[in-house]
């Protein structure tokens, strides 16, 4: 399993001094998603990353470029790359290999990838430059349920337990990368 989240252009320097780096504001999403999918718990991680751009981020004591090795509960790995840079636009994926097929979310005309194999037209369209746009159906659902949920017509489909979790995700992360060294997220609960 890969899951990827590569943002055209770093946010400005205020909002990552306050941002709680990387893996809290932008892998977090990446982390809820596997568990989401996979109906699996996270139980280590192993998290490395760089700066290969803008100087505030690496003042911020940031990462620009991550790479993080998930280890599920039943051995499953999964494996999460994030950059702040990504010259071609915004790119959102999750690929799935298995045993009987392998599948792909996010490999459509608007992918912020580039063939360089002789012949290839794929993607043909031009790639998505904000999360916004590329999301705005998503959007308008979540913001549907969010008043559903106030409103009292509903209970909240995002439980504060399922974000906890996703949260420990990303601390563990960001330990492994400020330590260089494999991470449990139980380590990181009990701290």
């Amino acid at each position: 399993m890969r899951s990827t989240t590569l943002d055209p252009a770093p946010p400005p320097a205020a909002y990552v001094a306050a941002s709680g780096g990387i893996f809290r504001d932008c892998s977090v999403h990446d982390f809820d998603i596997i568990r989401w999918v996979t109906g699996r718990e996270v139980t280590e991680v192993y998290a490395a990353g760089g700066n290969r751009g803008a100087d505030y981020i690496r003042e911020a004591g940031d990462a620009d470029t991550t790479g993080a090795v998930l280890t599920l509960d039943d051995g499953t790995l999964a494996v999460v790359s994030n950059s702040r840079h990504n010259g071609r636009g915004h790119d959102v994926r999750m690929e799935l290999h298995g045993f009987a097929d392998s599948i792909a979310v996010g490999l459509e005309d608007k992918l912020p990838l580039r063939s360089v194999e002789p012949g290839t037209t794929f993607p043909a369209g031009t790639p998505h430059d904000f999360f916004m746009d590329r999301f705005t159906d998503a959007y308008r659902a979540e913001l549907t349920a969010f008043t559903e949920v106030v409103a009292g017509y509903r209970p909240s489909p995002c439980t504060i337990a399922e974000a906890l979790e996703a949260g420990w995700i990303a601390e563990a992360c960001t330990l492994s990368l400020r330590e260089h060294r494999p991470v449990t997220v139980e380590e990181v609960r009990q701290a």
